[in-house]
């Protein structure tokens, strides 16, 4: 990523579901920056009043009284479609509105000042990184340009690029997006160059996802060997079990359902987020709202073993999320030296628990602070991106990818082209040939997944490479090239050996991704906040480009200099 170098400092921003936080390297050590209320997380919240528009601590004091204009959880919608089962169980518990764009896109409306406004998730989370980057501004006591985002580990590449998105909407040049367990990893193992080579598992449990990752450090070399994640699976959803719990305990008292009562759900939420908190370190607790719904007050105690009983699936998955990452590494549990919790639902003591039984025993780390931890450690990259020189100039980094990425062959089957856990950055090439005789072009559809079929994984774009020779299929040999950079993101690239007629592109989600154009219109629209919120947004619609013809499909053919077998490659309307 061009930029960063000499350009003054150079920040990490943790973009959290629930909070966030801002760092900084300097005086040859990192300092984890305080808002301007003394806090050194701020929620990653976003609220529109007559006042104005409130982004962190201000948006949440009055999200009780303003439930329905209140916006949370963003991290959640970015990169994602709004036919996402996930988006939709998402949508039953939020207060806030949340619509289709005529691209399957997740838009979030809200009423401001008497009118509608209709924000991308990009839109919202922008808000957030630029109020850490003020935060920054404020302490630096000068102009923030460079930054490193985190984000899940298992992000797809859709989330990818739009929280790159994000942050160019918010001003910033993002120098790279950072895998959190890694910038865990970085901030772990920044003062241990003297201990020698050790494995460490980083078990990630935040407010919205969860994410494992398994990493060799040896003296400021970190190498990423697997990855595992979930990225719905974490405080919100633990949140959200104990929240159904109480508005069937209220419905049953009461004869009253609040689910559909916007200001009723939010207050119950507040009350079940902090019960969840005060279960870390004691074994019962009271939630009381009072004026729940109808002039109603509700009490109610909720006990740890009753949370537990709540969540007990959630809290196997994640432990099953470690088991994988290992199986994915080839190695065994008793070769991890270290095992670092962060995150702040790793707390919960029932997930330690189930952690140290799973390594039988083994001591947990819990030595860093895990609410900044991940903020700490891209400060460092961030530090050292920018050529900061001292101890960050001899980081290593590997990372690898979360996700295979292929494309489309045959009767509707995933080729593979580079398999998950591949470090990155990478370039791997696969040969294809045709599907049928006389054909001119081919649709390459690529996508990223665990799954044979590609309808089950996630398409992530398509191009066509035209003209090719018109011939008897399997006589045309045509290279695939998927090239992976260090932020994670793929390009794609294709030619037919014979006439050397190629075609390049980065793939980019047209249901996800925005277009430069929209980011240019936000990042003004950004700037007009500063002195008036009220202007209107306008809509930008997504045009889209697909092939609707539908070719038969071939049989397998053979590669003419090695032998080995060639998938079949042509025009097919996407499933």
């Amino acid at each position: 990523m061009a930029g960063g170098r000499g350009e003054g400092p150079a920040i990490g921003i943790d973009l959290g579901t629930t909070y966030s936080c801002v760092a900084v390297w300097q005086h040859n050590r990192v300092e984890i920056i305080a808002n301007d209320q003394g806090n050194r997380t701020t929620p990653s919240q976003v609220a529109f009043t007559d006042r104005g528009r409130l982004v962190g601590e201000a948006a949440k004091n009055q999200v009780t009284s303003n439930a329905v204009n209140s916006i949370f959880d963003a991290k959640r919608l970015i990169g994602r479609r709004f036919s996402d089962s996930l988006v939709q169980k998402d949508i039953k518990l939020w207060p806030f509105k949340v619509i289709e764009s005529s691209a399957d896109k997740p838009l979030i409306a809200i009423t401001y000042r008497g009118e509608e406004k209709r924000f991308d998730a990009e839109e919202i989370s922008s808000m957030v990184i630029r109020k850490m980057r003020r935060i920054a501004e404020a302490y630096l006591g000068r102009t923030v340009k460079n930054a490193i985002i985190t984000i899940p580990a298992n992000f797809n590449d859709s989330q990818r690029k739009a929280t790159m998105n994000a942050g160019k909407i918010a001003g910033l040049n993002v120098m790279r997006i950072l895998n959190e367990p890694t910038a865990v990893a970085i901030g772990y193992g920044l003062d241990k160059r003297d201990i020698g080579k050790r494995n460490v598992l980083i078990f990630d449990l935040g407010g919205g996802t969860t994410d494992v990752s398994l990493l060799t450090i040896d003296k400021g070399k970190f190498e990423v060997k697997a990855v595992a994640g979930d990225t719905h699976l974490g405080g919100e959803d633990f949140t959200n079990r104990m929240l159904k719990y109480f508005i069937e305990i209220f419905k049953r008292r009461h004869k009253e359902d609040i689910s559909g009562n916007a200001k009723a759900m939010t207050k119950l939420r507040v009350a079940c987020e902090r019960a969840k908190r005060v279960l870390s370190s004691k074994t019962e607790t009271r939630i009381e709202v009072d004026f729940l719904y109808k002039g109603i007050d509700f009490s109610s105690i909720i006990t740890r073993a009753k949370f537990v009983e709540l969540n007990r699936d959630l809290f196997k998955k994640s432990i099953e999320l470690v088991e994988k990452c290992l199986i994915d590494a080839e190695m065994n549990k008793r070769k991890v030296d270290d095992v670092v919790l962060t995150g702040g639902s790793s707390k919960i003591p029932k997930v330690q628990e189930l952690l140290q039984n799973f390594f039988d025993g083994k001591q947990l780390n819990k030595s860093i602070n895990p609410d900044e931890a991940v903020a700490y450690g891209a400060a460092v990259q961030a530090a050292n991106l920018a050529g900061m020189g001292g101890k960050v100039e001899q980081i290593v980094l590997s990372d690898v990818t979360p996700l295979s990425l292929g494309t489309q062959v045959n009767e509707g089957d995933m080729s593979v082209v580079i398999p998950r856990n591949t470090r990155i950055p990478t370039k791997m090439e696969r040969n294809y040939t045709t599907l049928y005789d006389n054909q001119t072009y081919v649709l390459f559809s690529v996508y990223e997944g665990e799954r044979a079929k590609v309808v089950y994984n996630n398409w992530l774009g398509e191009f066509n490479l035209s003209p090719i020779p018109a011939a008897p299929r399997g006589t045309v040999s045509m290279k695939a090239c998927f090239e992976v950079d260090a932020n994670g993101i793929l390009n794609v690239s294709a030619v037919e050996r014979t006439t050397g007629v190629n075609y390049k592109i980065t793939i980019r989600n047209y249901r996800a991704a925005l277009s430069t154009g929209k980011i240019q219109r936000m990042l003004k629209d950004a700037k007009k906040y500063k002195v008036e919120d009220d202007e209107h947004r306008k809509k930008i619609r997504t045009k889209e480009a697909l092939d609707n013809l539908a070719y038969k499909m071939g049989s397998l053919a053979i590669d003419k200099k090695t032998g080995n077998k060639l998938d079949t490659v042509g025009k097919k309307k996407r499933s």
